[in-house]
């Protein structure tokens, strides 16, 4: 096996076992926190198996073949940048994991925790790994829904509700303008594949298009990121549990937009316009961020701040555009992924021994919690850039940078060296109110009588030493520890223009140190004189204190909800004659304006070819468009007699199809008018009755005007339907080359001579799976619709004829039917008994010879149903359900997990999702049969087709044995009706086993039961 299978097991182990965390009890806490440090373990070890191939300079690709005519493709691709990013997903990932053992509270539903966690670590994973962009931003949105769910974890907290559903719209609308920022990047280049796109740089800048695709992406990267004037999400995050915080904005969520940055850096940076948009965001994040920061009195929200503040300041650095400034950029990531990590870890011990995170309340710690001070105390430090810590050496190489930019004015050289001492001042400053106010001082007083903070367990403090301790080594011994990684990072993105630096601690007497110096000197000067106003301070930061993010997105939410509910108010309506009048309405508009300047190219003489029409064949269109036009009339007063006509309509559209020579189409079209038919059948039964009005001048006005409307429209749509039918028909490309292709490739690339059952399971069987799961999805809509219906009283009014049969049934004497008792569907009720076990036959011979002569799984499974409908009409719902298991549900999902599995086997032999193979079998009794695997996935069809149509079958045919619902207000006559009901008797099943009863897709007896509201 080769390594670079690896790649694919990093991202999917992940989702298979938060799957698997999500189904485990809720006090299996030590099992899926085991689970998840093997997920992560797991990656760690990958990562470790590939890096030799990493720093050879190599990189790793693994593709699968989705949908290769349309550039779409499972594509994991590793470099030295991704290396980077993946172990430091995985390796703060396990810390977190380590911590949040300890964290979590045994009230807490630990393995919905673990779930998300894994399966955000997955998307990270995916998101880093992805050589197919399209492939990226399906991780990308991942990462936004798994990031709010962790955010609104305890969704019993209003804060956390609102923290995640903001951070959810942001990044998620973020992520909508990346994707189409990545259509046009596919359209400029011509490929989704990752190194196409990085191999085409001179050509993405050079584009016409280069504008929009920058700002695009750029949002999608800002939101992601917090950066300006998309931060105020971050800080509302904060209310997640603090090992969610460790992770989230420290290694993982704002650190995926810098990873687009710096990915996308070499193809896109380099213009004016990446320095104007990316320089600028990222200095008024800076400065704002830290500026924040100094104010907050939670911990979080101090953290949450200065984590925007160091965001904007990697921002600011991959804005200024030059190589160095790439290298300080992705340094500057890596650092403060663990100081900042440690600092939200040691944040939750602190919040826990103390019962708060105010700093007002908090101090004094320093002496009940001594080891868990020191941590934090060196982690602030490295936040705040001393010397001897990796933070010190990747605010150099920021001040360096910023000094070397040359600016937008005269003074620019200075204005920009300014601001970054600046904000490093502020960020001296945060971090010493954090140590200070937290740690010294006199004694707190323990907010809980019975509790006295205190140092954590071992095991809970390890993730915050291991943290620290890099932190550490990483400033003392820059060049030796994380120097190679950076350098194959760097190298990986720049490749021979990869820049020379230095990682060493001391590079003498320089502008930089100078800077840092002074930002030292200031921030510990401004606390010394502003920490009291700054602790006492009740409204916020000063000149910014009125302005709020937050409340800005919730105004902007507000609007846009008033806007949507105007819109409905004016175009909505319940009534669904009016919602198609405005969707047919829409089309005719949206069709006469595409087609107004260029026409539909109709050949007439094309189709024709001279040749008269057969009359027979008019005047068998004349009787459908007859029935068509009579079902029209007929439908609102008539129901019955509409829907006799449609079936009349559908007969015509099913001879047609045998007249043109689709017998495939035919026996699926009379299949399924068949089914249609008698489903509409059963659920005109429960429609209301409809009531006349008295009819008025104004009112007679309104119904012509009405039916005018509904005329024309149904007109205009007809014909402009078959209009583009005809001109498909007739187009010269559509009958020579498409249909030549397929009638030219059916057998020899598919091994079938059915063209159209080819077409369906094999060319086109990527459509075909997504047709079949759209109908599981109407099946289980129709009966989650009916469940919980409740028919009206005189619905359930039975007539005569079948109040006789009920009778009959039950063996009761019944005075009133005296002699007229008997069964009169004795014969059909036979004949019915008889032809179940032919139908099923008939629908596997339909099934079977699909592939080479009329028939295929679709017409089959509705055969199948047919087989089951007969049953039903003949000898109603409890006879049935007591002899047949039928579980519908099952019978859907099973199909469709059939058919995936047909597709994903060719995947894992190496030929793109579905690729059908097919060979003959020698056989001694049938002789040479064919046999495709795309007969398995027809099975698959077969399956869910019977699924689906016979859950729409139960979900309505159960309506005759449910309690009617209550009728607030009857007249005499429907009272009369009502008193005339037989008494509900329910019927015990044939079995002591009351409770395996099968009911709705294979429900209990006391499940049935209930539904009747009767008693269990």
């Amino acid at each position: 096996m080769t390594k670079e299978i690896l790649l694919p097991t990093m991202v999917i182990l992940p989702f298979i076992c938060s799957l698997i965390i999500s189904f485990m009890p809720r006090h299996s806490r030590n099992a899926t926190y085991l689970l998840a440090c093997i997920v992560a373990i797991s990656g760690l070890v990958c990562a470790g198996f590939l890096l030799p191939k990493i720093i050879d300079g190599q990189v790793v690709r693994y593709d699968i073949e989705w949908i290769p005519n349309i550039d779409l493709n499972l594509l994991f691709r590793l470099d030295g940048l991704t290396w980077v990013f993946s172990v430091m997903v995985l390796a703060i990932g396990l810390l977190v994991i380590l911590y949040a053992h300890y964290y979590m509270s045994p009230q807490d539903p630990v393995p919905r925790f673990f779930s998300y966690l894994i399966g955000f670590m997955g998307s990270m994973l995916g998101v880093v790994l992805s050589g197919n962009m399209i492939q990226l931003v399906i991780f990308w949105e991942l990462t936004s829904i798994f990031s709010f769910l962790l955010i609104g974890y305890w969704h019993h907290n209003a804060n956390a509700r609102d923290g995640a559903r903001m951070a959810l719209i942001v990044t998620a609308a973020g992520g909508l303008c990346l994707l189409v920022g990545v259509l046009l990047l596919r359209h400029i280049t011509g490929s989704f594949d990752l190194d196409v796109v990085l191999a085409s740089g001179d050509l993405i800048r050079n584009h016409d298009l280069y504008a929009p695709t920058l700002i695009l992406i750029l949002i999608g990267a800002f939101t992601k990121s917090a950066q300006f004037p998309f931060s105020f999400w971050l800080p509302r995050a904060m209310a997640a549990p603090t090992p969610v915080s460790a992770y989230l904005h420290s290694a993982t969520m704002v650190k995926v937009g810098i990873f687009l940055l710096i990915r996308l850096w070499p193809v896109l940076a380099g213009t004016d316009l990446w320095s104007l948009l990316v320089t600028n965001a990222g200095l008024i994040t800076l400065l704002i961020g830290a500026y924040l920061a100094i104010f907050q009195h939670d911990l979080k929200g101090l953290l949450a701040y200065s984590t925007i503040s160091h965001l904007g300041l990697i921002t600011l650095l991959l804005g200024l555009g030059s190589p160095l400034a790439l290298v300080a950029a992705i340094f500057h990531t890596l650092n403060h992924a663990t100081f900042k990590a440690s600092l939200f870890m040691a944040t939750g011990i602190i919040d826990h021994e103390a019962g708060t995170r105010d700093m007002r309340k908090l101090s004094g710690l320093f002496r009940a919690m001594p080891h868990t001070a020191r941590l934090a105390m060196v982690a602030a430090a490295a936040m705040a850039g001393v010397p001897l810590l990796n933070g010190f050496i990747s605010k150099e190489m920021f001040f360096s940078e910023t000094i070397a930019y040359p600016g937008i004015t005269e003074m620019g050289g200075y204005i920009l060296p300014v601001f970054a001492t600046l904000a490093g001042t502020f960020a001296v400053l945060y971090s010493l109110r954090f140590i200070h106010k937290t740690f010294f001082g006199a004694p707190m007083v323990a907010l809980d009588a019975g509790h006295q903070p205190h140092d954590p367990v071992r095991w809970m403090r390890l993730p915050i030493e291991l943290l620290v301790l890099t932190c550490l080594v990483i400033g003392i011994f820059p060049e030796s520890t994380i120097g190679p990684f950076l350098d194959i990072a760097v190298r990986a993105v720049l490749h021979d223009d990869a820049p020379q630096y230095s990682l060493a601690v001391w590079h003498g007497f320089n502008h930089a140190l100078m800077m840092s110096v002074a930002a030292m000197c200031g921030g510990t000067i401004l606390y010394i004189l502003l920490h009291n106003k700054i602790n006492f301070n009740a409204n916020g930061a000063p000149l910014l204190y009125r302005i709020r993010g937050w409340k800005m997105f919730e105004s902007l939410i507000a609007i846009i909800t008033m806007l949507a509910q105007w819109i409905e108010k004016q175009f909505g309506t319940r009534r669904l004659q009016v919602q198609l009048r405005l969707i047919l309405s829409t089309v005719l508009l949206a069709a006469f304006f595409i087609t107004a300047g260029r026409g539909l190219g109709i050949n007439p003489d094309f189709f024709f070819r001279g040749s008269a029409a057969d009359p027979a064949f008019v005047l068998l269109w004349i009787a459908g468009c007859a029935c068509a036009v009579g079902a029209t009339i007929q439908v609102k007063y008539h129901r019955f007699v509409a829907l006799i006509l449609i079936g009349g309509a559908g007969l015509v559209t099913c001879l047609t199809f045998a007249w043109f020579s689709a017998p495939d189409l035919a026996i699926t079209q009379l299949l399924v008018e068949i089914v249609a038919s008698i489903l509409l059948l059963l659920g005109l039964r429960w429609l209301p009755q409809r009531k006349t009005k008295t009819m008025t001048s104004i009112r007679l006005l309104r119904m012509v005007l009405r039916r005018g409307t509904d005329v024309t429209l149904s007109i205009s749509a007809g014909l402009g339907m078959a209009l583009l039918s005809y001109a498909v028909m007739t187009h010269p490309r559509q009958n020579r080359e498409v249909s030549d292709y397929f009638l030219s490739n059916a057998y020899t690339e598919a091994g079938g001579l059915n063209v159209v059952n080819v077409l369906l399971v094999d060319f086109r069987a990527f459509d075909t799976l997504g047709e079949i799961t759209v109908l599981g999805i109407v099946g289980l809509t129709v009966f989650a619709l009916l469940r919980r219906f409740r028919p009206g009283a005189e619905s359930l009014i039975q007539p005569d004829q079948q109040r006789i049969q009920n009778a009959y049934d039950d063996k009761r004497e019944d005075r009133e039917v005296g002699a007229t008792l008997h069964d009169y569907l004795l014969v059909p009720r036979l004949i019915i008994q008889w032809f179940f076990p032919v139908i099923i036959v008939l629908a596997i011979f339909l099934l079977m010879r699909g592939h080479d002569l009329p028939g295929g799984g679709f017409a089959a499974g509705i055969a199948m149903t047919i087989a089951f409908t007969l049953q039903y009409i003949a000898f109603g719902v409890r006879w049935v359900e007591t002899r047949l298991t039928i579980l519908p549900i099952y019978w859907i999902g099973s199909g469709l997990i059939l058919a995936l599995l047909t597709g994903c086997a060719s995947m894992v032999l190496g030929y793109p999702f579905l690729t059908s193979y097919f060979d003959y079998l020698d056989s001694d009794y049938l002789g040479k049969l064919p046999m495709a695997s795309a007969l398995i996935f027809d099975i698959g069809v077969f399956i869910l087709v019977v699924g689906a149509s016979t859950l729409m079958l139960i979900a309505i045919a159960h309506q005759s044995i449910r309690k009617p619902r209550v009728v607030e207000v009857a007249t005499d006559k429907e009272q009369q009706d009502i008193d005339a009901l037989p008494a509900p008797e329910p019927e015990k099943p044939p079995t002591e086993d009351y409770d395996n009863y099968p009911g709705e897709t294979g429900e209990s007896a006391a499940t049935l039961m209930e539904e009747k509201g009767e008693p269990a």
